[in-house]
């Protein structure tokens, strides 16, 4: 099969590919957008979303992502289904390959992979996600407003998501499965000192409870081997998230944690004519609209180095 030359290859489908999908077709740049192992990313798994503008009276998540991908068909993008399985960033153009045997050779790519929640991995917890269960207290806190909630997690982000319920909901429970917190010292502070979060030292999660919702939360304690059953509507897991950048490793340039380090300012990563959006380089805010934001930063950045790129060309 000959190879496929162009111009603007984006990699995901997620708020951040779709807006870099809108810029770089209006800008006639002829965008190809394969939508990955999860089309729409991780807001296909979300049922209400109230906190993105524009939408008045919410609107559930996969609905959303039909929307994000109607307006980038609209100007052109070419949506296909398929995962990239490997890059070759060697040269230029870059080669990317589609579902292990399509080659591509593209002259700029936007990564836009987005990061999976890490899951606990019951039965339960997935059999309900989305009908209480929930990996974002930022994107879903509002929804318990005045009920009982656990989280899981014992770190930073599980430290600040507590805090953050704290002030919504009743009562916030969090299960720590030692008998001590990795989170800094001032967010152990924070949690400590706010009245309504309970810390169950010493306990994992050995069911969620409910048949259409969640309604409790059955949890052990590690070192007496004692069950019990918590009354909850919501459960949190906050126990971090792994970015989808796994096939980039060795050509673009990381963190330890696989998050993908893009100049400061810009999407522009090591490798020129590269560029990262979206949850693949933003472990701090992982909202919807902050990724739509970096994808439109990624065309923008995108476009510009093409214009430059043809000027050296012609002129080489």
């Amino acid at each position: 099969m000959p190879t496929e030359k162009v111009k603007v290859l984006i990699i995901g489908s997620g708020p951040a590919g779709f807006t870099a999908a809108v810029y770089a077709a209006r800008a006639g740049l002829k965008p190809v957008l394969y939508q990955g192992g999860q089309p729409g990313g991780q807001l296909t798994i979300t049922n209400d979303v109230e906190n993105y503008p524009g939408y008045p009276d919410g609107v559930m998540g996969p609905q959303m992502m039909v929307d994000f991908q109607k307006q980038a068909e609209r100007f052109g993008t070419d949506v296909r289904s398929g995962m990239v399985t490997s890059v070759d960033f060697s040269g230029w153009p870059h080669k990317v390959t589609v579902d292990e045997r399509d080659e591509i050779e593209a002259e700029a790519v936007i990564i836009s992979t987005g990061a999976s929640a890490k899951w606990l991995g019951l039965e339960s917890e997935q059999r309900l996600n989305g009908k209480g269960v929930s990996a974002c207290a930022v994107c879903d806190g509002f929804f318990f407003r005045g009920q009982d909630v656990v989280i899981v997690g014992a770190g930073d982000t599980a430290a600040e998501e507590a805090s953050y319920l704290s002030k919504i909901v009743n009562k916030v429970y969090m299960l720590v499965r030692r008998d001590e917190m990795r989170a800094s010292k001032i967010m152990q502070q924070r949690v400590k000192n706010a009245p309504n979060i309970e810390i169950l030292w010493n306990t994992e999660t050995k069911e969620v409870l409910g048949g259409e919702e969640v309604e409790g939360v059955k949890v052990v304690n590690t070192q007496t081997g004692e069950e019990k059953t918590i009354e909850a509507q919501g459960f949190f897991v906050a126990i971090g998230h792994k970015p989808n950048t796994d096939i980039f490793k060795g050509w673009i340039d990381m963190d330890e944690q696989g998050y993908i380090k893009a100049i400061p300012g810009t999407s522009k990563t090591n490798v020129p004519g590269v560029f990262a959006t979206g949850d693949a380089m933003d472990k701090v805010y992982r909202q919807a609209v902050t990724a739509a934001g970096t994808g439109c930063m990624g065309a923008l950045d995108a476009e510009k180095w093409l214009a430059e790129k043809e000027v050296e060309l012609a002129e080489a």
